[in-house]
């Protein structure tokens, strides 16, 4: 059947292809060759027909490279370079990926965005990319050719025109449209976040947005049509030759419309990410369940009846999972036979389990039987737990500081309250001064996202006489302070690593410098570092497991032994910590551990740099070691050093906190602001390491920064480090302490940051959802402040 044949059917399911780990972010149809898909298991994978059964698919090839999850995807048609075509990536890791078929390896690294790629195309021969960081760039050969600020918000996709034209979707709610580097065109209507886009054949181009909708648009930035159906933010949308239109939404559908008319609803158990149509006119979907799903008009390509009923079963045990009756889960609750247990005094209340819905029942004492009051049902946004007090249920259960050493009041209230009523019962409940109130008012409007409150101007208080207060008007009440509960955030102050072994450290360094006197250095360093020529070498031989080169220079690299006291007497003052304040080094020490940062092997430093590290928690120490910074920078040398290949985890561990370290003193705030970017690219690699302690010191080193830049108010550093972070969070898996630092980090950055609406579009809430859901306490704490956050207007 052609696809110009295509007339509207009920679409059914063809097949399931199961495989990645994870949510299936992206789809690419790649042709007749295939589909590739991403997925935050930071994965792609090929699928390719079923040789066996024709109706399916089997994963074919798993391209492994990217260090987070993978989104965006553009296919390269088979050619001489490509010969069975190639794949184009771009993930949360900020790089676009180019991939070889044939072959399942990356032949391109394209490395040059600051934040999550968002979106990937082909331009005659080109790569296109867009970003969070703003910016589109364009790469020729894996080559960077030229780059611009596209918008000044976050671009969420990217497409290109049968035209030739460019036309991007931000978060700032426009498209806009390029030819060139110039926008020709700025499309305005969409109310919050375009998320996708797509060309419409011969009409124009399809947006999906945050704010439920899709649109089509004329290239003159008229709207042809909207549509509207999705209960919540629509993520992706498509469209065929046939004139229908396919989107994926985080209300779990994805939506089949013709002429503007939703035809189909799709359901699916879990957000639906990405919907494409095959050339066939056949659809594929995403979800966050990690399946790839195929549906079909052609009667003979449908699932067999097993697949359907299975899949039907899974729908409903998905939706039984999620459904509650209140607040608590339907699963959860007992079946009618609970009934037949006698109530013990009369007016005690059940409630039970009557297939898919929750009935309450009242126990009658006279009659000795259970009387049926009726279905139980859960307000308009059953996803949202809410709060006890006093044992009655409210949507927001706030703390409220009064100051003057008074305790913690609470403040309750529901989001169909009149913040005015509500105020005013709580403020003569507590018995405290009606001018409050309009600060209460205020608070609450904010937080309860009552944007759209309409006052009554011609509001008279009955208590002050005053009228009604319009918020973001200055309000001149003082000393209450109302605030939702953090338990973790925001975080003040910086973290530092200042427990040392100095004797271990001391022993370490002299016992280098005698493998320095008898001529002896690893060979692993030896070749890294030196590159001789073997056959200029006198000898080598195995010393303590290791292979050693006899090198008659190394010799004049060892200490002498006023160098060595030195060293001892730098040691003795680190191990001094109540003196500090009092206690100070001398130039040529600092000097000294820079010779040796210098000029050691690279296998040898990591004693000096963890000398290094315990210096710059010493007032007279670091204030010496920036002035040496500020004439050549030796901090940025070593670390561009000890991350060079081979990277020692040794030399790894000890730099990154030693850079950690020096968040200790405001001094070299400048210097972590100016180098940013090259310390966290450098260091975040360590993120895949299996060492604990690496992953711990990165994290860290990712918190410290969240504090300073929030400080500094610097949102182009924030969006940077809020990136790493997320990318940290998302291991479920890491060590407990790394990935709470990392939580903690995004939640300050959220809250007192200038980047929370980036957090948003990057789906943070997922985050804070599995970590809502941890069984560590304190990851699950974390999550529920983080969550608090994204509820926040």
């Amino acid at each position: 059947m052609s696809s110009m044949e295509i007339d509207f059917k009920e679409y059914q399911l063809r097949c399931h292809l199961r495989g990645h780990e994870d949510d299936v972010r992206g789809i690419c149809v790649c042709g007749s060759e295939g589909i590739a898909t991403s997925s935050r298991d930071r994965t792609v994978r090929f699928w390719s027909l079923d040789s066996s059964d024709k109706r399916k698919y089997v994963s074919s090839k798993i391209l492994l490279g990217h260090s987070s999850f993978v989104g965006p995807l553009a296919w390269i048609s088979p050619d001489e370079e490509f010969p069975e075509g190639g794949i184009v990536s771009g993930g949360m890791d900020t790089m676009v990926f180019v991939w070889d078929l044939r072959t399942g390896e990356k032949v391109q690294s394209l490395k040059g965005h600051q934040l999550q790629v968002t979106g990937v195309l082909l331009d005659n021969g080109d790569i296109v990319s867009s970003s969070v960081d703003c910016t589109l760039r364009r790469w020729r050969n894996g080559q960077p050719v030229e780059s611009w600020e596209a918008h000044k918000s976050a671009i969420q996709a990217v497409i290109k025109l049968p035209s030739g034209e460019l036309v991007s979707g931000s978060t700032d709610t426009t498209l806009k449209l390029w030819r060139g580097k110039t926008c020709v065109h700025t499309f305005v209507g969409h109310t919050d976040t375009v998320r996708g886009l797509a060309v419409m054949p011969g009409l124009g181009v399809l947006s999906a947005s945050h704010d439920g909708s899709i649109r089509l648009w004329a290239q003159s930035g008229e709207v042809l049509m909207e549509m509207v159906g999705h209960t919540s933010i629509v993520y992706s949308v498509d469209s065929h030759i046939s004139g229908l239109i396919v989107s994926g939404s985080e209300d779990h559908f994805a939506k089949i419309w013709k002429d503007g008319v939703c035809v189909q609803s799709l359901e699916h158990p879990g957000c639906v990410w990405d919907a494409k149509f095959l050339e066939n006119g056949e659809i594929v979907t995403a979800c966050s369940d990690g399946v790839l799903r195929i549906w079909t008009v052609d009667r003979g390509n449908i699932a067999d009846p097993v697949e359907l009923e299975a899949y039907a079963s899974e729908l409903s045990q998905y939706k039984l999972s999620r459904k509650t009756v209140g607040g608590l889960k339907l699963e959860d609750l007992p079946g009618l036979e609970a009934l037949q247990i006698p109530g013990t005094s009369d007016g005690q209340t059940k409630i039970v389990r009557e297939g898919d819905n929750g009935v309450a029942y009242t126990w009658n004492m006279r009659e000795q039987i259970w009387d049926k009051i009726g279905e139980v049902v859960d307000g308009p946004d059953d996803s949202m737990k809410r709060s006890v007090l006093d044992g009655v249920q409210y949507d927001y259960v706030f703390d409220v500081d009064i100051g003057d050493g008074e305790p913690i009041r609470k403040l309750p209230c529901n989001r169909s309250d009149n913040p005015y009523d509500t105020a005013d019962k709580w403020l003569l409940k507590e018995n405290l001064p009606l001018s409050y109130r309009q600060q209460i008012v205020e608070f609450i409007l904010q937080n309860t996202g009552q944007k759209d409150f309409t006052i009554d101007p011609t509001f008279c208080d009955p208590y002050t006489g005053s009228s009604a207060y319009v918020p973001g008007q200055p309000s001149y009440a003082s000393g209450i302070s109302a605030k939702p509960t953090f338990k973790h955030i925001p975080k003040r102050g910086m973290l530092v690593f200042d427990a040392a072994q100095f004797d271990g450290i001391l022993k370490k360094i002299s016992e280098f410098n005698n493998t320095l006197l008898a001529d002896l250095v690893p060979l692993v360093d030896f070749i890294s570092g030196f590159r001789f020529i073997l056959s200029s070498l006198t000898s080598s031989f195995l010393y303590n497991g290791s292979i050693y080169i006899l090198v008659k220079e190394k010799k004049d690299l060892s200490l002498t032994e006023l160098e060595i006291a030195r060293l001892s007497a730098i040691i003795k003052i680190l191990k001094d910590t109540s003196h500090y304040h009092s206690s100070s080094f001398a130039d040529v020490d600092i000097v000294l551990l820079l010779k040796l940062l210098k000029s050691w092997p690279l296998a040898m430093i990591f004693p000096v740099i963890d000398i290094v590290r315990m210096i710059v928690l010493h007032p007279g120490g670091a204030s010496i070691l920036l002035r040496h910074v500020e004439v050549n920078d030796v901090l940025m040398e070593m670390i561009k050093k000890v991350t060079t290949d081979p990277a020692l985890p040794a030399n790894l561990l000890t730099s990154i906190r030693a850079i950690t370290n020096i968040f200790k003193d405001s001094c070299y705030y400048g210097w972590l602001q100016k180098n940013r970017s090259e310390i966290l690219d450098a260091f975040s690699f360590c993120l895949a390491s299996p060492n604990k302690n690496l992953q711990l010191a990165y994290s860290t080193l990712i918190l410290n920064y969240a504090v300073l830049l929030t400080e500094k108010k610097d949102e182009e550093g924030q969006s940077h480090v809020l990136s790493a972070a997320l990318e940290i969070a998302e291991q479920e898996n890491l060590e407990v302490d790394s990935r709470f630092r990392a939580l903690v980090a995004i939640g300050s950055l959220m809250l007192e940051g200038l980047v929370k609406k980036i957090a948003m579009d990057l789906e943070v809430e997922n985050i804070a959802k599995a970590a809502k859901a941890s069984k560590e306490a304190k990851i699950a704490e974390i999550g529920a402040d983080i969550e608090l956050l994204t509820k926040q207007r």
